[in-house]
């Protein structure tokens, strides 16, 4: 009875430290994500399992108690490079346009086109940034059928209120730390929930006399943090910071870095597990 004590023990001891090793290293380093949609194709597609690099750009203790929304103090590690053009980004997806708050947790996997103080435009499917033509292998398919001219007007396009449309879009700055905006009675639609999250309340008010953060009249504003621009390599299909906005530096999780497991998820038979294993995909680099 004893030795069979001492050996459960030193089971429930070992599958502890191995727990505990596993959280670790989901924190700190490697994180997996599995891509749900279209919007990366063909660098990534449904199906495809990734590893997701957390250590590169400074990784966070758990922001939230596990199995639970309720919010914790964390800390973050010194970050070994920022995040750069071209990078495929894995970030917590900070709301939709108009919304303070997203209303539920989600991950979202996309390129970084622009960094902060980088100015973005696109002409006809053509995207610019700080005026050169960004290499065109960053969005691979870019439907020719589909497209606009400058005159059509996206009223969903970010930020609020620009006669902009996917295909013709900016030229935008994207905002850093630092960055001074005018922020008035003209302008305050543009940036309202930006500069709200920021401050973590619903801060602006206008009035007859003009723009207010917390009943101080305001003509200006600097932005506390970096931004950045991303896009998903699908350009006419993928939601990305055209409509819903910029993803702050601290939502960032990681840098997608490996395939290591791609099935289609149309087959899902279990006859079909052999055959549905995209063999070409697993182990492959993400660029």
């Amino acid at each position: 009875m004893f030795k069979l004590n001492s050996t459960i023990k030193r089971f429930l001891k070992i599958l502890l430290y191995t727990i505990l090793i596993a959280i670790f290293v989901k924190c700190f380093f490697i994180e997996a994500y599995k891509i749900p949609s279209e919007s990366m194709e063909n660098s990534l597609i449904p199906g495809d399992y990734i590893f997701v690099n957390k250590f590169i750009y400074g990784a966070s203790s758990p922001k939230y108690i596990p199995f639970t929304n309720i919010k914790i103090p964390y800390f973050t590690l010194p970050a070994i490079e920022e995040p750069k053009v071209g990078d495929v980004l894995v970030f917590e997806f900070p709301g939709y346009r108009d919304e303070f708050k997203p209303e539920k947790e989600q991950k979202f996997v996309k390129r970084c086109v622009a960094c902060p103080n980088d100015t973005i435009q696109i002409i006809n499917k053509i995207i610019y940034v700080n005026s050169e033509k960004l290499d065109p292998s960053f969005y691979q398919i870019v439907d020719s059928t589909k497209s606009y001219d400058f005159k059509y007007i996206e009223v969903k396009i970010f930020p609020k209120g620009l006669e902009w449309n996917r295909n013709n879009y900016g030229p935008f700055v994207v905002p850093g730390k630092g960055t001074k905006i005018i922020f008035n009675t003209s302008t305050v639609e543009l940036w309202r929930t930006m500069i709200e999250r920021e401050i973590g309340e619903n801060a602006v008010s206008i009035d007859e006399r003009g723009v207010k953060i917390f009943n101080e009249y305001v003509d200006q504003y600097t932005f506390k943090k970096d931004y950045y621009f991303v896009m998903g390599d699908n350009f006419d299909n993928s939601y990305d910071s055209r409509y819903w906005g910029l993803v702050p530096r601290e939502k960032i999780i990681g840098k997608a870095t490996l395939i290591y497991w791609s099935k289609d998820p149309e087959k899902d038979n279990i006859l079909d597990f052999f055959s549905s294993i995209r063999w070409e995909r697993v182990l492959k680099s993400i660029k």
